[in-house]
């Protein structure tokens, strides 16, 4: 048989045929399961919940747009899982979402609520939900939302997608989370200031930043911003750093020294570890700076906006391939889905590697 001037025996000829007829089948059943999802999902809602971060906004954003353009409609909910509870819920736009991009915080707001944490309240969440029409829902927030949006998800069967927005970066499953980048240059901007006033006064420093149980912000932070040292949740329990800081003569060169401190109660805080250095430490004297809720605001940077905005599109993408329970992850800048399951694990290790990097530029 000749087929565009090639001969091709029988055989081979039925076989690409069969593979053809198999592709074919293939791309049918595919659009057919694409059309039947997007049949099931009219309406998406979307919430920001947990501790506000630079760059939600840009994510509420492209979740809106995505979906608009997708077909989709889409309900804005206010204030989180109180939003769902308390049914303040409203239909958005295009052009709800226009001029966000730049702005820090959450034009959706974000709020506590111990009702979701009741059986009853989560009820009253799902019937709100049934009431506006909503098939699936978008969360946008750090492990505590994303553990509230698991067990919704799991009573009531119901379509939800997480995306990573906390400024902690301690979500795993993905490179880096939402807010961020922005918190690490926050952190750096008021660092080189602090460190005018420490070298004019010839002092020890410790500068608390955000982080809980996640020393992340700590350990970049302080590589950043030439510090002399990062005390981390992850090393605590192994050694006291306090003690090792002293010991390895932490002044050396320098007129002043400046420590970042992750705020969790296992590294002691900034303030506890002052109190140590005046008790044990007197020839030190010692300043504290705690910069609290200064590295949530702010406008986000471009690598926040842009993360946002390809996570924010994923999650519509997500949905209309028919996945659920799962968070829209960034694993070396190509998206990817991670299960609630791991994302919320609070397992994700800090690189060793940078800690021997911030010993080795300390000198």
């Amino acid at each position: 048989m000749r087929i565009n001037g090639v001969y091709v025996s029988s055989r081979r000829f039925l076989l690409l045929f069969q593979k053809i007829i198999i592709f074919a089948a293939y791309c049918i059943t595919t659009k057919i399961e694409s059309v039947s999802i997007m049949a099931k999902i009219k309406t998406i809602g979307v919430l920001t919940s947990g501790g506000d971060a630079p760059g939600m906004n840009a994510a509420i954003r492209a979740v809106t747009r995505a979906a608009i353009y997708n077909g989709f409609k889409v309900k804005g909910i206010y204030r989180g899982y109180k939003g769902l509870v308390e049914d303040e819920i409203v239909e958005f736009k295009t052009q709800n979402v226009s001029n966000i991009i730049h702005h820090g915080g959450t034009i959706l707001k974000t709020a506590r609520c111990k009702e979701f944490k009741t059986v009853e309240g989560r009820q009253k969440a799902y019937d709100n939900i049934k009431k506006h029409g909503i098939d699936a829902l978008v969360v946008i927030g750090g492990d505590g939302s994303l553990s509230g949006a698991r067990q919704f998800a799991s009573e009531f069967d119901f379509p939800i997608v997480g995306i990573p927005g906390t400024i902690d970066n301690d979500l795993s499953g993905t490179d880096h989370t939402i807010g961020y980048d922005t918190a690490l240059n926050t952190i750096m901007w008021c660092v080189d200031r602090i460190r005018d006033t420490a070298s004019s006064h010839e002092r020890l420093f410790f500068i608390e930043v955000m982080g809980r149980e996640a020393g992340f912000l700590a350990l970049n932070g302080a590589i950043a911003s030439g510090a002399e040292a990062a005390l981390i949740p992850e090393i605590a329990p192994e050694v006291d750093q306090l003690k090792e800081l002293v010991k390895s003569g932490f002044r050396k060169t320098k007129n002043s020294s400046i420590v970042l401190v992750a705020e969790s109660p296992v590294t002691g805080g900034a303030m506890g570890l002052a109190e140590r250095v005046r008790k044990e430490y007197p020839q030190y004297e010692v300043r504290v700076t705690i910069l609290g809720h200064l590295q949530r605001g702010g406008s986000p940077t471009a690598q926040d906006r842009i993360l946002a905005s390809r996570m924010g599109a994923a999650a519509i993408d997500a949905l209309m391939e028919g996945q659920r329970n799962i968070m829209i992850g960034d694993d070396d800048e190509k998206i990817i889905y991670v299960p609630f399951s791991k994302a919320i694990r609070k397992d994700k290790p800090i690189d060793r590697d940078l800690l021997e990097l911030l010993n080795k530029l300390s000198l």
